[in-house]
């Protein structure tokens, strides 16, 4: 089970927030940033979730020192305030993602477990599938019988696609990502990577990639 470390001055909060995080999650809180870098120098913490406005050392000073130092822990901060500079400081800095208060409950959930996921995938290099390994150093997907090396954008999309499992992503979004925002390209080469993906992938059941009319393209996992 994942550890999640709750950083929270108010203890009202930080009791609320371990108790919506501890049906899916370790959970093990600190009252301040100072208390949370002892408690992550000691090793085990999956993911942070922290507020940026404490005592002694806030959220910022916290992810900034934990970045400086090499740790690639997922940061989700906490804050009250909308502020996009805000959110540019954080991001600047080094966090994952930004939520503002107050928040649900399933919407914690759903983004710690996305960031969880992401950071196995990243650490990993490799996205598991049923039987099908996706391996970012080979550029292949692969079984037991099949194996399958293909161009490194058409693997960079398809990568993109399975690290989120059914988003969708516009061609705009999935140009810039794989392209780059200045490309010269345009969605046409989406649709037209979409369609060796497909072919070249045609004897693999794992998944699909699935067309959304007017929205975009997802990958889809198909149930065993």
């Amino acid at each position: 089970m994942a550890k999640v470390l709750v950083v929270e001055d108010d203890r009202n909060m930080r009791l609320l927030t371990s108790a919506r995080l501890s049906d899916m999650f370790s959970v093990v809180t600190a009252a301040d940033g100072a208390e949370a870098l002892d408690l992550i120098h000691g090793g085990g913490i999956d993911l942070v979730v922290a507020d940026i406005m404490m005592p002694r050392m806030d959220g910022y000073e916290l992810l900034k020192t934990v970045r400086d130092e090499g740790y690639i822990i997922p940061f989700l901060l906490l804050t009250a305030r909308e502020s996009l500079d805000d959110k540019q400081m954080g991001f600047s800095l080094g966090a994952d993602d930004y939520m503002t208060k107050p928040f649900s409950s399933e919407e914690l959930i759903w983004r710690v477990t996305a960031l969880l996921r992401r950071a196995n995938i990243a650490q990993s290099k490799k996205i598991e599938v049923g039987p099908v390994t996706v391996d970012s150093d080979r550029y292949a997907v692969y079984t037991d019988s099949l194996f399958i090396e293909l161009p490194k954008k058409e693997f960079d999309l398809l990568y993109k696609l399975l690290s989120y499992p059914d988003k969708i992503f516009s061609k705009e979004q999935l140009l810039d990502s794989i392209w780059g925002v200045n490309a010269e390209s345009g969605e046409d080469t989406i649709k037209t990577h979409i369609s060796r993906l497909r072919n070249r992938l045609q004897d693999i059941d794992a998944f699909s990639i699935v067309t959304i009319k007017g929205l975009g393209y997802k990958a889809e996992i198909k149930q065993p």
